[in-house]
């Protein structure tokens, strides 16, 4: 079972490059984030014909997120526990049944948390630690899961093109890490880094200043893995030529393929 994500950058702006990338990738799962649309709104039309089901939980403008698979969606959970109040759509859950079992994969926006001296770093802060106790709990169950999306965090200073640049930045904060460890040191794996030590693997590229033309780029966009769903861990790859296309994301699509 091939599973994908991809910071869309707005699903009206980007549906041609989804459909071209969906016809020449042919994934069976593709965890989507920043769509940018309200669930009434959201183009699943030219995505149903290609064999997808769809699945959203969106937000006027902002953030948003999306699962298409092949396969029916035997549950869905449409947002992170741990935060009655908070409204912002940042996380779907969904469990598919593959060939050799059912899979759990989520679709995740993980807040930037830039400026960090505003409200909106804390509220990155305790959006991971929510995220990390929801993980904790879905390990006990021991089944296959994936936390798939865009983590707005740079884990080393090998996944920047400049770690000087983005030293004061949320994504690379000691803080910021520190979290994206503890989610590892319960058991999850990162998928990239299972199959490849190799430094300068980039995910993202800011559309400013020519950071694509100079490879300026960063990792941010990860899939970590339960053990059951590293066990059965066969490939991990990224799709940097999506970014070259007209009117592409910012972020390219980043996808493994899993013995399911």
């Amino acid at each position: 079972m091939i599973i994908a994500t991809w910071n869309i950058n707005g699903i009206k702006a980007r549906l041609d490059v989804l459909v071209a990338w969906l016809k020449e990738a042919n994934p069976d799962v593709v965890c989507l984030q920043e769509i940018k649309s309200v669930d009434e709104n959201f183009p699943a039309g030219p995505i149903e014909e290609l064999g997808y089901n769809v699945a959203t939980h969106g937000q006027k403008g902002f953030n948003g997120v999306a699962i298409l698979s092949k396969r029916p969606f035997d549950e869905l959970i449409p947002r992170l526990p741990g935060d009655d109040d908070d409204e912002q759509a940042r996380y779907l859950e969904a469990v598919i049944s593959g060939n050799e079992g059912a899979v759990r994969v989520a679709s995740l926006y993980l807040p930037n948390g830039n400026p960090v001296d505003t409200e909106k770093y804390p509220y990155k802060l305790a959006w991971m630690e929510r995220l990390i106790a929801h993980a904790q709990n879905h390990l006990q169950q021991e089944e296959p899961l994936v936390l798939a999306g865009d983590y707005n965090v740079i884990p080393q200073d090998g996944d920047c093109y400049s770690a000087q640049a983005w030293a004061d930045d949320a994504l690379a904060l000691p803080q910021t890490r520190e979290r994206f460890r503890t989610l590892l040191g319960l058991g999850f794996t990162d998928a990239l880094r299972a199959v490849t030590p190799e430094e300068g693997i980039y995910t993202f590229w800011d559309y400013q200043a020519g950071a694509w033309q100079r490879n300026n780029g960063i990792r941010i966009d990860h899939l970590l893995l339960s053990p059951q769903a590293a066990d059965r861990l066969k490939q991990c790859e990224t799709t940097s030529h999506v970014r070259g296309w007209e009117k592409p994301s910012d972020h390219i699509p980043v996808w493994i393929d899993l013995a399911i």
